[in-house]
């Protein structure tokens, strides 16, 4: 993908300098904000790729969005990849820098998708089992797959655990295929 390595190198500059002036947790939320509205607004990521909307006026349009709300770090950050007209990777960078200030603080994403839903006890049964099990900080993410009738499917970096009945039955599918009696 053109421009991932950039990304990467970009999103290790911000991370450095976030690091190196104490300010590491304002930046990542001034990142996930950014990237939450390059995700909700269509508009707003079809002008950071447009080839058509000038630098000096995409750079405009990222101070009057975002000056107000974000450390005058990453308001320069900004506006140092506008002037390099990199703009159009602003999400590939968001999300790498993400991954490195997770790396960064050791946090793994456990990601458990489920038929309904947790409730608020099974979440944090959940969260303190896999929290225990990985010895590290967790992020949870929940998902909902009304597919999977009933269990559950947890996945923590590239482990993955399938306890969901769709996948007993796949697996009992299988083994059906595998042991015709003909």
């Amino acid at each position: 993908m053109k421009g991932t390595r950039a990304s990467v190198r970009y999103a290790k500059s911000l991370l450095d300098l976030a690091l190196e002036n104490g300010a590491l947790e304002k930046v990542y939320a001034d990142v996930t904000l950014i990237l939450h509205t390059i995700k909700e607004s269509r508009d707003f990521a079809a002008m950071l790729h447009s080839p058509v909307i000038k630098t000096d006026k995409k750079k405009a349009i990222l101070e009057e969005i975002f000056s107000k709300n974000i450390s005058p770090i990453t308001n320069s950050f900004l506006q140092l990849i506008a002037t390099h007209k990199r703009e159009e990777f602003l999400e590939m960078i968001g999300e790498a820098f993400v991954d490195s200030y997770k790396k960064h603080k050791k946090i793994l994403t456990a990601v458990i998708t489920t038929a309904t839903g947790l409730d608020e006890e099974m979440r944090k049964k959940v969260f303190e089992l896999v929290k225990k099990q990985m010895n590290s900080e967790i992020e949870l993410v929940e998902k909902v797959n009304k597919n999977l009738i009933g269990g559950f499917i947890l996945r923590v970096g590239d482990k993955q655990n399938d306890a969901s009945i769709l996948g007993k039955l796949r697996l009992l599918e299988r083994t059906f295929k595998e042991n015709t009696l003909n």
